[in-house]
């Protein structure tokens, strides 16, 4: 096996989708044995990307750049930023869990609830096995979304945020461009979880497809003429202003888990605007 610079990042996506699509622990741990996630869409992108200070910018001081987490990890390493990079991936849902979310207008199905529960728990799995495969081939490698290291803030004006978000991770990565529900919209769709490890593997970026924040969402590109995930919201937390975040927390944290425990589960789960919406499972068309 070889990982010198030239198949690095052939190489790691093959970990990544193999490791997705043969784990008997990408399960539902439902009385079929469903798999939570289908193949991944993995991206690459450079820490020094100058999407991430801007990012850093416009969220506050206590946002991680890559390179501010890496170092953070790391103290003692030699500072070379450009060697840090960050790898990204896409895990969709299923397409039986999205038919049973479709059907809900108010309330997640039960298998986006065990999507939430155990399939969040394989991606942090598959999080800590990349982190793994790449001490292992002799790089430094650490997954900042590990529930140790999160830590979430009430920002004035972006709502609750984290150190580190995945979504802006994956934008950065080429692999989606946000929605007005805050989702991001990816070639395999919205229904999704995101997965990412920062590491000092030299891996090369990923061609983004695009030059806006909000490219593929067909509200920003189709005179306002969408607002299907706005419909399907819940509480009213999406409107033409964009995603009320603080409402759509409240009702995460204070009504779903209510209805959750009919599955006798018990997890914060929704994802209704994700479901039934143009940008469910593909980017739509802007006029589709």
């Amino acid at each position: 096996m070889t990982t010198n610079e030239q198949n690095l990042n052939s190489w790691l996506r093959d970990k990544i989708v193999s490791f997705v699509e043969s784990s008997k622990e990408n399960s539902l741990r439902d009385k079929r044995s469903e798999k939570a996630w289908e193949s991944p869409l993995v991206g690459f992108s450079k820490g020094t990307d100058p999407l991430y200070p801007t990012i850093k910018k416009q969220i506050g001081d206590f946002y991680w750049t890559p390179i501010n987490i890496f170092y953070h990890t790391f103290p003692d390493l030699p500072v070379e930023f450009e060697k840090v990079n960050v790898v990204c991936w896409i895990l969709p849902q299923t397409h039986r869990t999205k038919k049973q979310n479709r059907k809900q207008d108010r309330y997640a199905s039960e298998s986006w609830v065990r999507s939430r529960l155990f399939g969040e728990q394989f991606n942090h799995l598959l999080r800590q096995r990349v982190v793994n495969v790449l001490t292992r081939a002799g790089y430094h490698a650490l997954a900042p979304a590990n529930p140790d290291l999160e830590k979430w803030w009430e920002h004035p004006t972006h709502g609750y945020v984290s150190r580190w978000s995945e979504r802006h991770v994956a934008f950065v990565s080429g692999l989606g461009t946000f929605g007005l529900s805050d989702g991001l919209i990816t070639p395999l769709g919205m229904a999704v979880r995101i997965g990412s490890v920062v590491t000092n593997a030299p891996l090369q970026p990923t061609t983004r497809p695009y030059t806006d924040i909000h490219q593929y969402c067909r509200f920003y590109n189709n005179s306002h003429k969408c607002e299907k995930c706005m419909r399907r919201c819940p509480t009213g937390a999406i409107t033409p202003k964009g995603h009320d975040k603080i409402k759509c927390r409240q009702y995460i944290r204070q009504i779903a888990p209510e209805f959750a425990k009919k599955y006798k589960l018990d997890q914060l789960a929704c994802g209704l605007c994700q479901t039934k919406v143009p940008c469910e499972s593909k980017i739509p068309r802007i006029r589709d």
